[in-house]
């Protein structure tokens, strides 16, 4: 991984003169995250993160991103909010790409979580869809159910180069999980639908901070639960189901939303879903992505796992 735009230290100096910042003291390149280019920066004052937004993101969904994110901060949420310059601009352009200073939160990146650690992470997403309760906008989700045949047909037979037989397998699963999607009646509402362990920042079992929310979208809210329930489950190859952090995970939620018939009635298609989303969004990332690309691939192939062991009871609620 890389930082995509590159920054020289005299247009970041300035850049931070528009704002109550301090004077630049030092930028780093993060190398989390594959959607944008983002920069430790240090200032004579404080610590900021500055993110320049890459083709994947937007700059007309950038209004909505950032409004969720003062909503949320607001209410008190561990969010990052973009600083606003003297002007009281939030969105900036720097090196030809949209731009925000955004508020450092401090706590460490997960990768291993605990049992612990799940259940703080799900109770504070809980807490963030019920901030999100009077939250007046809404955004469709750009990645949801609607897109999983079209990036399926993208990606063709190709799929098969990634492992044989892949494509009439995936066709079939769609098939399968998409056949009353749309008369689920579940509850909607603003979802971040990519809460995995490395946006959610922790100290010890305490979250400090839930990032990057540039797919945030109104969907089906147990849909977020089980993009994470899918994400946090698995071990990293999606062969290895852990069931105590599941069961943390729906803990923890249930703290502010106890899942209802309905919801759990619908769990397994949505987790299924969420491992469809994931699998063909990697799978198209792997078939197109040049050998010799900055970026690294994810194998599609640990999310695909992840659906038959949700499609085979194997994993779940």
């Amino acid at each position: 991984m890389a930082v995509y735009t590159q920054v020289s230290a005299e247009a970041l100096s300035a850049f931070l003169a528009r704002y109550d910042a301090g004077q630049l003291i030092s930028a780093k390149g993060i190398a989390e995250g594959v959607e944008n280019s983002n920069y430790l920066v240090d200032t004579t004052t404080a610590r900021f993160i500055l993110t320049l937004y890459e083709k994947r993101v937007a700059a007309g969904d950038l209004p909505f991103f950032l409004a969720l994110l003062d909503h949320l901060a607001a209410k008190g949420l561990p969010v990052p909010p973009a600083i606003k310059d003297r002007q009281g601009v939030e969105i900036q352009e720097l090196a030809g790409r949209p731009a925000c200073l955004i508020q450092f939160l401090t706590g460490v990146s997960l990768s291993h979580p605990t049992p612990a650690q799940a259940l703080a992470a799900a109770e504070a997403m809980g807490a963030m869809h019920r901030a999100v309760a009077d939250f007046p906008l809404n955004r469709a989700n750009s990645m949801g159910h609607a897109s999983w045949r079209p990036l399926f047909e993208q990606c063709g037979r190709d799929l098969d180069r990634i492992e044989p037989g892949l494509h009439d397998a995936m066709g079939e699963a769609l098939d399968a999980v998409l056949d009353g999607w749309d008369a689920q009646a579940l509850d909607a509402c603003v979802i971040h639908a990519d809460l995995f362990p490395d946006n959610v920042l922790v100290l010890g079992d305490r979250v400090t901070g839930l990032i990057d929310f540039y797919f945030a979208c109104t969907d089906y809210r147990v849909y977020d639960l089980a993009v994470m329930h899918s994400a946090w489950s698995f071990d990293a190859s999606g062969e290895t189901y852990a069931p105590a952090i599941g069961a943390a995970l729906v803990e923890g939620y249930e703290r502010h939303f106890p899942l209802t018939g309905q919801d759990r009635a619908a769990f397994a298609r949505l987790a299924m879903g969420a491992c469809l989303r994931f699998a063909l969004s990697r799978a198209w990332d792997w078939l197109n992505t040049p050998a010799d690309a900055l970026v690294t691939r994810k194998d599609p192939l640990a999310y695909w796992r992840r659906y038959i062991a949700y499609r085979d009871g194997k994993a779940g609620l």
